[in-house]
């Protein structure tokens, strides 16, 4: 049995016509019906009853059909996954992230994807979640880790959690250690504390001013305006305090002191993001996956 001769005797069940089933599958009348002829010799069945130009299916081609219609329906998927495999010998991923994440989170990840598919070109965004979320948003962007939640007025995306991450206290090891000396901080602490603040829209920033705004004070600010590395340069300078995502401070931790937060501390929820109404490309979807799998 032929995958060609399946292909035949489905267009002919379909349209009940020798001429026009040829005519569906490209083929000359006369060597479908030959295939035709061919295949019922090998199932040792008549598919066709073939009256007066009345064409039907007899029993055979009645159980024949679906089990026909499914190899070839598979045979059709099968040869998609092959090609889009074949694609991600090229191609490319544009993945937005917060400039925290690019620091802690994604380093091993795109290097292991980088191992596996060499021609696939990684195009990284760094921006707050209100940017990525807006670069999602007009098609910018494949993909994007952004925190939770997003902002009220975002678009339709769907997003996928990928880690609950805990922040804590980083601090020039030539300073007093924040708190008094204790091996644990509250934000209450961080009162008394000159803070290194990131810039406006930045998440990080945003989560810690809320909290210390819930102990019932202002953050004092040192310096404030800088995205990640120059955050941890300042404050190995000796400028002040910074809160920053645990992965981080693990990385950085060179000429840093990192101090966890008391219990209940504060946690950001990380998940990746990509519009609802349009599939990321095959390329995003492996990236998606092993981001999942890490």
């Amino acid at each position: 049995m032929q995958f060609q001769q399946l292909q035949y005797f489905v267009a002919v069940a379909e349209t009940r016509h020798f001429t026009r089933a040829a005519d569906l599958v490209h083929v000359a009348q006369p060597s479908l019906s030959q295939q035709i002829k061919a295949l019922e010799r090998e199932l040792g069945a008549d598919l066709f009853l073939r009256a007066r130009g009345n064409i039907t299916l007899t029993d055979a081609g009645e159980a024949l059909l679906p089990l026909a219609r499914r190899i070839l329906a598979d045979a059709d998927t099968a040869r998609h996954e092959v090609q889009e495999l074949v694609q991600l010998r090229g191609g490319r991923v544009r993945l937005g992230a917060t400039p925290s994440l690019c620091t802690g989170l994604l380093p091993d990840v795109l290097r292991a994807f980088h191992d596996r598919y060499p021609g696939i070109r990684l195009l990284i965004e760094e921006g707050g979640s209100h940017d990525l979320v807006r670069e999602l948003a007009r098609g910018a962007l494949d993909l994007a880790l952004v925190v939770l939640p997003l902002p009220t007025a975002s678009p339709a995306l769907t997003t996928v959690e990928l880690l609950r991450e805990d922040l804590v206290v980083v601090s020039s090891p030539e300073a007093p250690r924040p708190g008094g000396g204790r091996r644990t901080v509250h934000i209450a602490d961080l009162q008394s504390e000159r803070l290194v603040m990131f810039r406006h829209g930045y998440d990080l920033r945003e989560l810690t001013v809320a909290a210390c705004r819930a102990e019932g004070f202002e953050p004092d600010f040192a310096v404030e305006g800088g995205e990640m590395d120059a955050v941890l340069g300042f404050v190995r300078a000796g400028l002040g305090v910074a809160v920053v995502p645990r992965m981080v401070a693990t990385r950085s931790g060179r000429n840093l002191r990192v101090t966890p937060l008391a219990s209940p501390g504060l946690h950001r929820t990380i998940a990746l993001a990509h519009r609802s109404d349009v599939a990321p490309p095959r390329a995003a979807r492996e990236l998606q996956r092993m981001l999942l799998e890490r």
